[in-house]
C-alpha cells in the first residue's frame, strides 16, 4: 500500500546525512523518489532507501568539496550545529541564515 508520507524537513532547512559525513541546505523536495533506477541501484543495498518517501535536493558540503546531493528522508537528520553551509550557491538560492535554516528567497517558498 502507498503510505502518504509527509515531508519532515522544509526548504531552507539545514540537515545532515545519517550515515555519511556531509550536511547541506534543502533547496527542493520530491514527494517520492524521482531519479534513475541506475542511481538507486548504485546505493549499497544495506543502506538503500525505500522509494516511497520524500527525497530532498541539498546544497551539500563535506570536508573536501561542495556539490548537490539527493537524499531520502529516512537518511536525513536535522542539523543542530548552528553552523552555516559553506556552499557557493547558498547566497543565490537563499536569504538570511537563521541558525537552523535559511530563509527561502522570493518564489522559492514552502
Amino acid at each position: 500500500t502507498m503510505l502518504e508520507r509527509k515531508a519532515l524537513f522544509a526548504i531552507g532547512q539545514v540537515v545532515k546525512h545519517r550515515f555519511y559525513p556531509f550536511r547541506g541546505a534543502i533547496f527542493d523536495v520530491d514527494p517520492t523518489f524521482d531519479n534513475t533506477e541506475e542511481w538507486w541501484l548504485s546505493i549499497p543495498a544495506e543502506v538503500r532507501p525505500e522509494k516511497d518517501q520524500p527525497y530532498y535536493h541539498l546544497l551539500a558540503v563535506d570536508a573536501q568539496t561542495t556539490y548537490t546531493a539527493y537524499v531520502s528522508q529516512q537518511n536525513l537528520l536535522a542539523d543542530d550545529s548552528g553552523e552555516p553551509v559553506e556552499h557557493p550557491r547558498i547566497e543565490k538560492v537563499f536569504g538570511a541564515f537563521r541558525g537552523s535554516y535559511y530563509e527561502p528567497r522570493g518564489n522559492f517558498g514552502h
